[in-house]
């Protein structure tokens, strides 16, 4: 029986014509990170594939589901790597097809990339669906919607049999769309917002407000959390830690209780603008949904994004809130969010917040305290939280522009 290795199958990336070398090592790259924890012999391209091998025994049936969680993998299969002799790949293709689970139908779907093999690929059809016939006599060869399907493929001197196969998160690599800040709470919808971005080629900054001094700081152990849960498919190189309790505070004690929360938006917003020009981000990602909450309509959603110049991506926008449930529960973060823990969401909060702000009593709010100030206190006061991820650089010039910003012990 041939060594166990995963084929990597991709789509988009595909289609990018001259730069699809460069999407494809940045994908290479990412596995490589993902899979650090296994014994990865190698990670090459090979016929529109990537194929991942391993040193050790048993290293890519444990491999198999982490690898279909890396964005830009379409879909990922565990195959049987053999020699071009028919006794193996036919053996493999015994073993594939025992991997697939109940059926009553199959087929097989063989391809030759190489033309200096002597079969065809409808040779190789005909020849390992004969094997088949006579190991699984009882079962029948069906072309169109079988239950099961057996792939051969004959690339670069060596065949790579395989039926068992699961799609992936598809999408685009972590780290060939740039940076993007993200405002990252313990909750259940922003997590998901900041894996939608990564899962379009974007690494993902997350900067969390927290309501500390005036709340513990558990929504921070948990942010921290929801990045680990994230890892190592999505790969988060730092989080910034906002301690944001005192400054609320203020803003509850000189303006109108319906206004506050667009008044604490308005805040994080800025100050995110400022995190992001130090890092080097393009944009700024939310986890709203358009009506989900009070400050969620059209135009409190305008009332905020005026204090920045960037762009705001909303990937949420048109979610209810069981879609995103459900894919937080997909991307093992729900169980973290659910947990109870107060931070700057649900400090000084009003009765009755604004739900229709009209700009004119907005701008009125907005001077009512010396917001400019309060932003360079903010800014200064950030700390943050490294974590390794190959795919973040940290700005060379992070110290120097801003000698008070530190790392959290």
């Amino acid at each position: 029986m041939g060594s166990r290795v995963c084929l990597v199958h991709y789509h988009e990336i595909g289609l990018k014509g001259k730069n699809r070398a460069r999407f494809e090592h940045i994908l290479m790259d990412n596995l490589k990170a993902a899979l650090a924890a296994f014994s990865v012999a190698t990670v090459t391209r090979i016929s529109g594939h990537i194929l991942v091998t391993f040193s050790v025994a048993g290293e890519a049936e444990r491999a198999f589901p982490l690898i279909a969680r890396v964005p830009g993998v379409a879909r990922v299969s565990l195959a049987f790597h053999t020699n071009r002799d028919p006794r193996e790949y036919g053996q493999a293709a015994i073993d594939a097809l025992a991997e697939a689970g109940d059926f009553e139908s199959f087929k097989v779907a063989a391809r030759r990339s190489n033309t200096d093999y002597e079969l065809t690929s409808l040779d190789l059809n005909r020849q390992v669906g004969e094997v088949l016939c006579e190991a699984y006599p009882d079962k029948k060869v069906l072309m169109h919607d079988p239950d099961a399907a057996v792939h051969v493929l004959v690339v670069q001197g060596s065949v790579y049999v395989y039926a068992r196969s699961v799609p992936g998160v598809g999408g685009l690599p972590q780290g060939s769309a740039g940076k993007v800040m993200t405002l990252l709470s313990s909750g259940i919808d922003s997590p998901v917002a900041t894996w939608m971005l990564a899962r379009r080629g974007a690494v993902p900054v997350p900067v969390h407000f927290s309501g500390r001094p005036q709340t513990a700081d558990t929504s921070e152990q948990l942010v921290e959390d929801i990045v680990r849960a994230l890892a190592p498919a999505v790969q988060v190189g730092r989080v910034y830690v906002v301690p944001f309790g005192d400054c609320q505070r203020e803003i509850s004690l000189a303006c109108p209780g319906a206004l506050r929360v667009i008044m604490y938006r308005r805040i994080m917003y800025a100050v995110t603008e400022r995190l992001a020009a130090l890092e080097g981000a393009k944009a700024i990602v939310t986890g709203e949904s358009l009506g989900q909450v009070a400050s969620q309509t059209l135009e409190n959603i305008m009332a905020v994004n005026e204090v920045v110049d960037l762009p705001v991506f909303r990937p949420l926008i048109g979610s209810d809130k069981q879609e995103i449930i459900a894919r937080a529960k997909q991307i093992g973060t729900y169980e973290i969010s659910t947990q109870v823990a107060p931070d700057c969401c649900t400090l000084f909060m009003p009765r009755r917040p604004e739900t229709h702000a009209k700009l004119d009593a907005v701008h009125e709010a907005w001077e009512l305290f010396d917001h400019e100030a309060m932003i360079e206190q903010l800014v200064a006061a950030a700390e943050y939280v490294d974590f390794d991820a190959p795919c973040y650089r940290a700005p060379r010039a992070l110290a120097e522009r801003h000698t008070v910003l530190a790392p959290r012990a």
